[in-house]
């Protein structure tokens, strides 16, 4: 088939974000009085959102009152807005994939569960802003992945049909959403995955880096 756009997940995907998410999280943990988690565990912790990520580093066993939660989001805002980006590294072939993707005609889009306030000057410190013809965050509507409704959007300000848009991604999230958008979907097997790696079973294709993806994009329209 012959695609209309390309949308793609940012966290796990685009850009090695964890070194930053792990800082954010432990920063918040101390000032609230709790102990550190390890990078690893915050690893696994990364796929459904802020809120999502601050209940998982706080909960013991239980989830976490909703004021504890309350004041957790609210300190982790304040850390991660100093760190963002500020240990965030590129994923190899991003660069070179979105090069080749962006020659092929295609418009691109974010699509992330990542909020609006952290995304956009994210994208613009590590230079990827211009490649972005639309950008849909986490509260962007009042649904995230691994809902439709991000891709469908991000489709609809790019003027694709959801049939013909490819999304890329790195989670079950990604692949639930794109299936129920109706898009294909490929997979990157390096990111953030809630310890479930993805299989690709489970999507069209598990491409090794973005380049590889571009690679798919171009021989499906010959």
């Amino acid at each position: 088939m012959r695609f209309e756009s390309v949308t793609l997940d940012l966290d796990g995907t685009l850009l090695d974000t964890i070194a930053d998410l792990a800082a954010g999280c432990n920063a918040m943990l101390v000032e609230l009085g709790r102990a550190p988690r390890s990078q690893a565990e915050i690893h696994s912790f990364v796929g459904k959102g802020m809120a999502v990520l601050v209940e998982r580093c706080l909960s013991d066993g239980v989830p976490p009152a909703p004021a504890l939660l309350a004041d957790g989001i609210a300190v982790f805002q304040k850390h991660y807005t100093a760190l963002n980006g500020s240990a965030t590294r590129i994923y190899p072939g991003v660069v070179e994939g979105l090069d080749a993707l962006r020659a092929l005609g295609l418009p691109l889009a974010v699509v992330t569960n990542k909020p609006a306030a952290f995304t956009a000057p994210l994208l613009a410190r590590m230079g990827l802003h211009t490649y972005f013809a639309a950008v849909v965050s986490g509260d962007t509507l009042p649904y995230k992945k691994p809902r439709p409704e991000p891709i469908l959007h991000a489709c609809a300000l790019l003027g694709s049909r959801p049939a013909a848009n490819l999304h890329i991604g790195d989670s079950a999230n990604d692949i639930d959403a794109a299936r129920a958008a109706g898009s294909p979907v490929l997979c990157v097997p390096y990111g953030y995955n809630e310890g479930r790696p993805v299989d690709s079973a489970d999507c069209d294709a598990l491409v090794s880096s973005l380049v590889e993806a571009a690679r798919f994009v171009a021989d499906s329209g010959r």
